[in-house]
């Protein structure tokens, strides 16, 4: 068997957005955010998944979105690129989504929580090696919660996560590894059986049970993917260049530093061309981290 990659938005939505896949969203979110226990009894996937018809663009920046029983609200997405700003664009869903909870005239206390929950396949927190990051409102000396916590950003950075199948303890632990290594798999291991909902996600990933148009979708997200991977690289590579030329002269190590600036910026120009087509400049701005005074440039050129 060959597994479709769940880290492209076309896979997760595919897995966990879709109108089968309630039982596979519970298991997942009660594993990622509640450490393994049942605590999510029940939940509405609040838009199902709907493939996309423009290509090369997410079909938005929430892969997925659930209420839970108690009404918070659950936004989920999968980052395979560490573009310019993205921890702010967590921060900013976060809470454009608590805020357009409301409508005019209604009063705070109708307000529920919301819990971001990010995947990314890079790494988010250089000085800290555990895979699971969790964030509330906290008083900063004495570390109390603000009232109840109405806002947790939550990160699972795959890069971190080492085990191999004989390692896989919890469910925690199998999740995890599904979404890190289900494309190199040719069979459902048999540590993960005993889990239902990750062999039904295991089913939806198989590409056997694709059609024809959804495997071409597939291959040209994947694509988008390497080529864009492929900037940031030689944008970084570049820079690095540069840096080093200008070191000769000012530095070794403020030449490094610099060079890798460059090589930043490169990267984010690079992907703000590819945008240019398909969003407007407002947009591009937040998510690249350039000033749309860049992106006006971008458009003269």
């Amino acid at each position: 068997m060959t597994f479709i990659n769940p880290k492209t938005d076309f896979a997760f939505k595919k897995i966990f957005g879709s109108n089968e896949s309630k039982p596979i969203l519970i298991s997942f979110l009660n594993a990622m955010i509640y450490d393994g226990n049942p605590t999510i009894a029940d939940l509405e996937i609040i838009d199902p998944y709907l493939a996309s018809r423009v290509p090369y663009l997410k079909d938005s920046y929430l892969d997925v979105k659930a209420r839970l029983a108690g009404g918070a609200t659950v936004i989920i997405e999968m980052q395979v690129l560490n573009v310019a700003s993205f921890a702010k664009r967590v921060v900013y869903n976060a809470a454009k989504t608590y805020s357009t909870q409301l409508i005019r005239g209604q009063g705070y206390f109708k307000l529920k929580p919301v819990i971001a929950l990010t995947i990314t396949d890079f790494e988010m927190f250089d000085h800290d090696q555990e895979v699971i990051s969790h964030f509330v409102f906290k008083e900063k000396k004495r570390l109390f919660d603000y009232v109840d916590p109405e806002i947790e950003l939550i990160f699972i950075e795959l890069p971190k996560f080492n085990k191999q199948l004989d390692e896989l303890e919890t469910l925690t632990d199998k999740w995890i590894y599904f979404m890190k290594n289900a494309p190199s798999l040719e069979i459902v291991p048999s540590t993960m059986e005993t889990v239902s909902e990750i062999q039904q996600a295991f089913a939806i990933a198989n590409e056997t049970n694709l059609n024809s148009e959804e495997l071409a979708d597939l291959e040209e997200r994947e694509m988008f993917i390497l080529d864009q991977q492929g900037v940031l690289l030689k944008g970084i590579e570049k820079g690095i260049a540069q840096g080093r030329e200008q070191g000769i002269a000012e530095g070794r190590e403020e030449g490094r530093e610099e060079g890798v600036a460059l090589g930043m910026r490169e990267k984010a120009l690079e992907i703000a061309r590819q945008l240019l087509n398909v969003l407007d400049n407002q947009t591009i701005s937040q998510t690249t981290g350039l000033s749309v005074e860049d992106i006006q440039n971008l458009r003269k050129e």
